[in-house]
C-alpha cells in the first residue's frame, strides 16, 4: 500500500435521494473530505443528472471539497455556472472540447481547480499538452453514463503511465480514477498509482461502509 495522502471521493449517483442530507452526514462522520458529482447532459455520456443548482444545494449542506465531473458536450459553456454554484474542483473531458486547454484556463480563472479526463478508449497521450493546466487527471475505468459497472483493468494500466508524465512536468497533480472501485479492489488501484478514488454504490450501498473506509484509507 502506498505511503501517498489517498482521498476517497463518494459519487453521489451511488447515494439515495431521498436521503441526500443523512448521506452527506455519513460521509462526513466517516472522516472522508470529498463529494464526487457525476453531471451529465444525456448527450456526451448516456444519462442525464445533476445540473449547477443541484451543487449549489449540496454546497449549502456541506463543507466537503466538491470534486464536480462535468460529463457534458461544450463544458466552456457551463464552467461558470458550476463555479459560482460552489465546486471546488471542475473536472471536464479531454474527448468533450477540441480546446481542452482554453476550457482548464478558464476555469482557473474563475477561480477554481481544474481537472481533465480521459474515456476508456482515449490514449493517454492525450493528457500530454493539458497536463501544465491542470490540477487532478481522472482516469475512467468504465464507460461513463452509469453507476455499478466493473472495473476495467486496461484502463488501471495506464495509470503508472500517467504517474510517470506528471513526474516529468515536476508539477504536483493527483490521479482520481472513476469507476468500478470497490473494497475488493481498492489496494490495486493505488499500488497504479491512483490518490484518489471515487466510490458509489461500493460505498453508499455496502453493508459496512465504516469497513470500507478503513480498508482503502488503513485506518
Amino acid at each position: 500500500m502506498s505511503n501517498r495522502k489517498i482521498e476517497i471521493s463518494p459519487s453521489v449517483l451511488g447515494a439515495d435521494l431521498m436521503r441526500l442530507g443523512e448521506e452527506i452526514r455519513m460521509v462526513e462522520a466517516l472522516g472522508i473530505h470529498w463529494l464526487h458529482l457525476d453531471n451529465m447532459d444525456g448527450h456526451f455520456a448516456p444519462n442525464i443528472s445533476f445540473g449547477p443548482d443541484f451543487v449549489r444545494a449540496i454546497r449549502r449542506q456541506t463543507k466537503l471539497f466538491l470534486d464536480t465531473h462535468l460529463m457534458l458536450s461544450e463544458p466552456m459553456k457551463y464552467i461558470e455556472a458550476y463555479a459560482r454554484a460552489g465546486a471546488d474542483l471542475i473536472t471536464v473531458h479531454a474527448e468533450a472540447d477540441d480546446n481542452c486547454a482554453e476550457v482548464l484556463e478558464a476555469i482557473h480563472a474563475l477561480g477554481v481547480k481544474a481537472g481533465v479526463s480521459i474515456n476508456p478508449e482515449t490514449p493517454v497521450e492525450a493528457l500530454e499538452p493539458l497536463l501544465p493546466l491542470c490540477d487532478l487527471v481522472l482516469v475512467m475505468t468504465v464507460k461513463p453514463g452509469f453507476g455499478g459497472q466493473t472495473l476495467r483493468e486496461d484502463c488501471v494500466a495506464k495509470i503508472p503511465k500517467i504517474r510517470e508524465m506528471i513526474a516529468e512536468t515536476g508539477r504536483d497533480i493527483l490521479i482520481e480514477v472513476d469507476g468500478g472501485v470497490k473494497q475488493s479492489n481498492a489496494a490495486q488501484v493505488i499500488e497504479a498509482g491512483a490518490d484518489v478514488l471515487v466510490m458509489g454504490t461500493g460505498l453508499f450501498r455496502a453493508d459496512d461502509p465504516k469497513a470500507v473506509v478503513k480498508t482503502v484509507l488503513g485506518e
